[in-house]
């Protein structure tokens, strides 16, 4: 059972590095079950530093979408930032802050895509629309594909290249772990069209839904026909583009995290290979790789791991 971190007490002392760890692994596998086994594969410091990040990103996450999320302002998230600057200066706030600390001393980890997630967060505050995909692309930039930033340092890199992302980007490979987040955000905006919009927001980008002669309200009653159809098949390309840029990017990471990486990939991508067998129905039927299919996609991925 996953075990919550008690309430914070000024005389408490914090929880220890292990303990720490624990914790962070506990909410990995708790909610993200196929991002948990593909860190598996990694070497056990690497996962780890893995796990602590992750658990930033949930609870950063959970400011905006979590059962607290109606209490949150703009201050919260001024507040979450200066939170986060003093876990970048070595001094913990949280349980969780614990291990992040001692995954930025070991990792030369940078602080300005955590806040560039925090600005992802700040979008989900006032936006519950996207008119065009260039504006969707920025948000998915910085709510997932920062997330490739947080972690190459961590997975190891070599070589150095200008990219698009320049202020951002120093080293070769950084580019396409941006492609993978924002391919993996995508996809959850696929899997979850359903969820969002009971929620009052549409992720979609409303050009799309009026290329394809689907309306705003089609979408809040459910409407599964060929305009759908056509939509959605439209939108799962773009996804799929992501993650071939992706892809390419693979083979500039150190060799001991290109497996993990490869099944990460293989398992995300997976889902929108569900999405079509489902017929495109995301309404009524939630989109997910059977374990048993999991298991079958890690031997291709080492295979990749090793000749691509």
């Amino acid at each position: 059972m996953l075990q919550l971190p008690k309430p914070q007490h000024k005389t408490r002392p914090l929880a220890s590095v292990e303990a720490s760890y624990e914790y962070c692994r506990q909410v990995t596998a708790h909610y993200s079950k196929t991002f948990y086994l593909g860190t598996l594969l990694m070497s056990p410091p690497k996962r780890r530093a893995i796990w602590a990040i992750y658990e930033w990103c949930r609870r950063t996450d959970e400011l905006v979408d979590g059962p607290r999320a109606r209490y949150t302002t703009p201050e919260t998230l001024d507040q979450w930032e200066r939170h986060l600057e003093s876990v970048f200066a070595g001094k913990p706030v949280e349980d969780a802050d614990v291990c992040l600390v001692d995954t930025i001393e070991r990792f030369p980890i940078p602080i300005q895509p955590f806040r560039d997630m925090i600005a992802g967060q700040r979008m989900d505050l006032y936006r519950n629309r996207y008119e065009t995909f260039e504006e969707l692309n920025l948000y998915c930039y910085r709510v997932a594909g920062t997330v490739g930033l947080m972690t190459s340092p961590v997975l190891g890199f070599a070589g150095q290249t200008q990219t698009p992302w320049s202020q951002y980007c120093e080293t070769a490979g950084e580019e396409e772990a941006i492609a993978l987040g924002i391919a993996n955000q995508l996809t959850n905006i696929l899997r979850d069209v359903g969820e969002d919009v009971e929620r009052g927001r549409i992720y979609l980008p409303l050009e799309d839904l009026e290329r394809f002669n689907y309306t705003e309200k089609d979408l809040l009653n459910g409407v599964l026909d060929e305009r759908w159809r056509s939509l959605m098949r439209f939108e799962i390309q773009r996804a799929r583009q992501y993650y071939q840029a992706a892809e390419r990017g693979i083979r500039t990471l150190n060799q001991d995290a290109r497996w993990p990486v490869w099944s990460a990939l293989m398992l995300y991508q997976g889902i929108l290979d569900v999405i079509e067998r489902n017929d495109y129905d995301i309404f009524s039927q939630r989109a997910y790789v059977p374990k048993l299919e999991k298991m079958l996609y890690l031997p291709v991925a080492w295979l990749r791991a090793q000749v691509l």
